[in-house]
C-alpha cells in the first residue's frame, strides 16, 4: 500500500531530481523500491549505451518492441522517471525514455554541449544504435520538449510526430511573471539545500501530490550534489531558441501535438501562440487546473489526448 500511495508523488520528485544516495538509509531504501515497483508495472528496463563521446547514455524501454517507437525525453533536472508511470498507459507503442546526458544515471561530462542540437544528435545516436531511427514518434517535457523539436528539423524525414508538453526554446513569448529577475545565484529551478527543493516541488506543480519530508530529502541530495553543472546547463538552454528550427516542422508539415497547463508557472501558456504561428499544422490542447508536467498532475487525460491524437494519424 505504501508503494502504491507514494508512487505518484516518489516518480515526480525522480522526474525533477533522479536517483540519489543520502544518509537515510531507510529513506532511500523505500525509494528506490517505490522506483523499482513502478517501472515493474510499467513493463520498463533500464539499459545503457556507451555514445561514441565515450559517455554513457542509461535509458528505459519497454518489451514491445514491435509497437511503432515513441522517444519520450524528460526536462531540466529531470530523468527518464519523468514518464515511468504514464507508460504504462503507452503500452502500445515501443517505449524508449532516456536520461539526457547531464541527469539520471547518465554521464555528467562538466564541459559538455547541452543544447537542444547536441542533445538531439546523442538520441539519435541512441535511437540508431537499437535500428529505430528512421521511424520515430517523439516527445517531451518543458527541456525535452525543445529538443524534440531540434530533433525534428534535424531528421524531419525520420520523425512521424512530434508531442510537446509545455516545452521550452519559444523564448520569444516571454519569460514567466514568477521569473522575472532570475539568476543563476537566486533561481527556483536550481537548489542549494533541501529548503530549496521543497519550494521548487510546489512551484513546478499547481497541485503538488503529498510526498513526506524524509523522502524529499533523499530526492534533493542529487540536486544538491549537482547544482554546478545544472546552473551550466540552465544558463546554456535559457539562450537556446528552437523558433527556426521549428520552421523545419512546419515545412515538413510533421503532425504535432501541444499540450500545456494553463497554470504552468515554469514556462507561460501564452507560448502555445507562438507555436502555433510557427507551426501552423499543431493542435493544442490547455489543460485547466494543471502546472507545468501534465504527464504527471494529470496522467490519465493526458495519455487518452495522446492516444487519441496518434489514432487520427492513421486516418
Amino acid at each position: 500500500m505504501l508503494l502504491k500511495r507514494l508512487g505518484l508523488a516518489a516518480l515526480f520528485s525522480l522526474s525533477v531530481v533522479g536517483c540519489t544516495t543520502a544518509p537515510n538509509s531507510l529513506a532511500v531504501n523505500t525509494t528506490q523500491k517505490i522506483i523499482q515497483y513502478e517501472r515493474n508495472k510499467s513493463d520498463l528496463e533500464v539499459k545503457s549505451l556507451t555514445l561514441a563521446s565515450g559517455d554513457k547514455m542509461v535509458y528505459a524501454e519497454n518489451a514491445n518492441v514491435t509497437g511503432e517507437p515513441l522517444l519520450l525525453i524528460h526536462g531540466f533536472g529531470g530523468n527518464k522517471d519523468n514518464f515511468t508511470r504514464i507508460a504504462s498507459q503507452l503500452e502500445g507503442y515501443h517505449l524508449i525514455i532516456p536520461d539526457l546526458l547531464g541527469f539520471g544515471e547518465s554521464s555528467k561530462p562538466m564541459t559538455a554541449d547541452y543544447r537542444s542540437e547536441a542533445q538531439a544528435t546523442r538520441l539519435h545516436e541512441l535511437l540508431q544504435a537499437k535500428g529505430v531511427a528512421s521511424n520515430i514518434h517523439v516527445g517531451g517535457n518543458s527541456m525535452g520538449g525543445a529538443i524534440s523539436v531540434a530533433y525534428a528539423a534535424k531528421y524531419p524525414k525520420d520523425v512521424k510526430s512530434l508531442w510537446l508538453v509545455d516545452t521550452a526554446g519559444f523564448w520569444s513569448a516571454g519569460i514567466s511573471k514568477s521569473l522575472e529577475g532570475a539568476t543563476l545565484e537566486n533561481n527556483p529551478l536550481l537548489v542549494n539545500n533541501k529548503e530549496d527543493f521543497y519550494k521548487m516541488f510546489d512551484f513546478v506543480m499547481y497541485k503538488p501530490p503529498y510526498l513526506p519530508k524524509s523522502v524529499k530529502a533523499v530526492f534533493a541530495q542529487e540536486r544538491i550534489a549537482n547544482k554546478e553543472l545544472h546552473a551550466k546547463i540552465l544558463e546554456q538552454i535559457v539562450t537556446d531558441s528552437v523558433e527556426e528550427r521549428a520552421k523545419v516542422i512546419a515545412q515538413y508539415n510533421i503532425p504535432t501535438l501541444v499540450v500545456w497547463g494553463d497554470k504552468d508557472q515554469v514556462i507561460k501558456p501564452e507560448t502555445v501562440k507562438v507555436i502555433k504561428e510557427i507551426i501552423p499544422q499543431s493542435q493544442i490542447i490547455m489543460m485547466p487546473e494543471v502546472g507545468h508536467v501534465p504527464m504527471v498532475e494529470a496522467l490519465d487525460q493526458t495519455a487518452d489526448d495522446y492516444k487519441t491524437f496518434r489514432k487520427g494519424l492513421k486516418k
